[in-house]
């Protein structure tokens, strides 16, 4: 159902928004591509986190930007539906270029308004920033007031990632090689989150997996801590009884939580980090709302 703002949000797959989100908000999702040598899917429509994992041993496929022509005929589907105004809202223009793509493809179409919204972030960290403003659009605020209180939350909400290896990000040119061997080496299990700029940066090594997820719960209950409101959001990558451990002890440990969301990531996200991620994103709130 439109809102009575008539403002359509517009993310791309790799801001992981859960499926019953985009369903019960109306959220239109531009897909990442998934290239293998021999054939070429688009994120999440025709292929799945664990088909991509099944094959990982054989091929490592490219991602790529959602095509042109796609999100083309998503801006066509809203302005049918009757929206006026469209909120982009983006994984970080640091690790992909999605954002000027469809920066660019909006410029060039006539037919709405366009306002722009770079998370700086990847994976659920980016699509609590999307639910943020799916909930602020249900309330009736405006699209100024939202951009403004997303810009905010991008620079106060932190997401911590944690990796069972650094091998994918390594072979998908993301990290140097060499972190990546001695991280092997040493049994480092690196805990990875967005800078300032939205691009990776390595913020904890620790030794073995139950003392790195411990890690990254203890840094994001601090986290927590600095927020008068906030959500928490729990992804992962074929650990799904992980990442229910982590949720169960993030529910217990911050009563206060506002919003708990657990989704998979994406098959895009899923290429670079390989199986067992956990992610954890501590999103910052508006006070005044």
């Amino acid at each position: 159902m439109m809102n009575q703002q008539k403002v359509a949000i517009l993310v791309d797959s790799g801001t992981d928004v859960p499926p019953e989100v985009v369903k019960a908000y109306n959220i239109f999702v531009a897909p990442l591509k998934i290239i293998y040598h021999d054939s070429e899917y688009e994120d999440r429509l025709d292929i799945t986190p664990q088909q991509i994992y099944d094959r990982l041993q054989q091929e490592i496929p490219k991602t790529s930007l959602p095509s042109s022509e796609r999100v083309i005929s998503l801006f066509e589907e809203i302005h049918e539906q009757g929206y006026k105004t469209v909120l982009i809202i983006t994984i970080s223009s640091g690790l992909s270029g999605t954002y000027n793509l469809l920066r660019l493809l909006a410029q060039d179409y006539g037919k709405l308004t366009f306002h722009m919204v770079d998370t700086k972030n990847i994976g659920i960290g980016a699509g609590q920033q999307a639910i943020l403003a799916a909930e602020m659009l249900a309330q009736g605020k405006q699209v100024h007031e939202i951009v403004s209180a997303l810009q905010t939350s991008i620079v106060e909400s932190r997401t911590y990632f944690f990796l069972d290896t650094l091998e994918y990000l390594a072979k998908g040119g993301r990290i140097g090689k060499v972190s990546a061997i001695l991280g092997s080496l040493l049994k480092l299990r690196p805990l990875i989150s967005c800078n300032a700029d939205g691009i990776y940066e390595t913020v904890a090594k620790v030794r073995g997996n139950v003392q790195a997820l411990s890690k990254a719960i203890s840094m994001a209950i601090t986290e927590a801590g600095r927020h008068v409101r906030f959500a928490i959001a729990v992804a992962h990558g074929s650990a799904l009884e992980e990442a229910n451990r982590v949720m169960e002890e993030l529910k217990r440990r911050l009563p206060q939580c506002e919003r708990f969301t657990k989704t998979d990531v994406s098959p895009a996200l899923s290429v670079h980090t390989g199986p067992g991620l956990i992610g954890i994103s501590v999103h910052a709130l508006p006070a005044n709302l």
